[in-house]
């Protein structure tokens, strides 16, 4: 399974949201491949899921299934988002 977060650029943002889904998910016990990248370059790129805004949500196509974050520091909100559409 692979997750992609994105934000605008895929620099910052998306960086500081992979550390914190990547941390929520070990304290899931899940083994999950998590990268991060651009809204751009995301739609090209496979994966199982995408993490990102409501705003960037809007701008992605593709099989993979969208959770949206609205705060990507909040690993309370990360946690409940994954745990809600994560199927593993």
């Amino acid at each position: 399974m692979k997750i992609l977060c994105v934000c605008g650029l895929g620099q910052g943002t998306s960086l500081i949201l992979r550390m914190n889904v990547e941390n929520v998910l070990r304290e899931l016990g899940l083994d999950v491949e998590v990268e991060h990248t651009d809204v751009s370059s995301a739609s090209g790129m496979n994966a199982d899921y995408i993490i990102t805004s409501n705003e960037l949500a809007q701008s992605l196509t593709g099989s993979a299934k969208v959770i949206i974050v609205n705060n990507y520091f909040d690993t309370h909100e990360i946690k409940t988002a994954i745990e809600e559409h994560l199927t593993v």
